[in-house]
């Protein structure tokens, strides 16, 4: 029969604390998941980001939040003859704006692996609850479509563009019943075409795309934002774009809630979370 002495005992008990101090160590500085808003510190701040540029043409246009262009840092107009702003700053290049590209791309990868709850291609006359609604193809508008929260000041819409985004002339946007909390994204990926907003178009949320963002003379997104990757954003003339929201939406930023963005500890896309319910006040 062994015998157990006090030292092995005591060269035992030291082993278990150091594995239990190291196991313990290990648990304390391993990686945490990160969660944010979607639309992280710099992108909020903008509301125009080109990667190929931003060319604001014509005369009178009204931007409220900051105009950005990286990594094309052109930015063409005239301030005050073309366009107006108040809240931001011009971002020609810059950290802000490479840094919000960055950003850019982290929302428009987690917006695009959402689960859709619908389909949808030709929006207009439809009244939808908050979702995910995705087309293999174009997304037109033509007439009104109607974003109705239900209610809760969280509401979260998301919009999967396949192929490309049109809204016809007069075309309009309306979100009701929800608040300062919501959220409103259309995604246009890699592999999706562009945007255009058609003349006297009123629209609303924010666009993100990886190729070009063009809105034709007296188009308004007065609660959103125009935010591309690769290629231009162009403005015709007297246009309303920014993060100036009024009435049950003001105080949500550009329509920038909605949910929250969790990066994996490991990295790879991030998941987005809708935010829980609250009852508009």
């Amino acid at each position: 029969m062994k015998v157990v002495t006090a030292k092995m005992m005591r060269r035992a008990c030291a082993f278990l604390f150091c594995a239990a101090v190291s196991a313990s160590f290990q648990i304390a500085t391993a990686p945490n998941a990160v969660a944010g808003p979607i639309l992280a510190s710099n992108l909020i701040t903008l509301a125009i980001l080109g990667g190929g540029g931003v060319t604001i043409g014509g005369n009178g246009s009204v931007i409220t939040g900051s105009v950005g262009a990286y990594p094309t840092t052109s930015i063409t107009g005239v301030i005050p003859t073309n366009f107006t702003i108040s809240g931001g700053t011009v971002q020609s290049g810059g950290g802000i704006a490479m840094a919000a590209q960055g950003e850019l791309g982290t929302a428009i990868t987690a917006l695009s692996g959402m689960t859709p709850t619908g389909a949808v291609s030709s929006l207009g006359g439809l009244t939808l609850a908050p979702g995910v609604y995705s087309s293999s193809s174009t997304m037109n508008l033509t007439g009104t479509l109607t974003l109705d929260g239900g209610g809760n000041a969280n509401a979260l819409w998301v919009f999967e563009v396949g192929s490309a985004l049109n809204t016809a002339s007069s075309s309009v946007v309306n979100v009701i019943n929800t608040g300062a909390g919501a959220g409103v994204y259309w995604v246009l990926p890699t592999g999706s075409g562009s945007a255009v907003l058609g003349s006297n178009s009123t629209f609303l949320g924010n666009i993100l795309a990886n190729q070009s963002i063009s809105a034709s003379t007296n188009v308004s997104d007065p609660c959103g934002r125009l935010l591309t990757q690769v290629a231009s954003v162009t403005l015709a003339g007297t246009d309303t774009i920014g993060i100036g929201c009024s009435g049950s939406l003001a105080g949500s930023n550009g329509l920038s809630g909605g949910g929250t963005l969790t990066i994996p500890p490991t990295g790879g896309p991030g998941v987005i979370t809708p935010l829980p319910f609250a009852p508009v006040p």
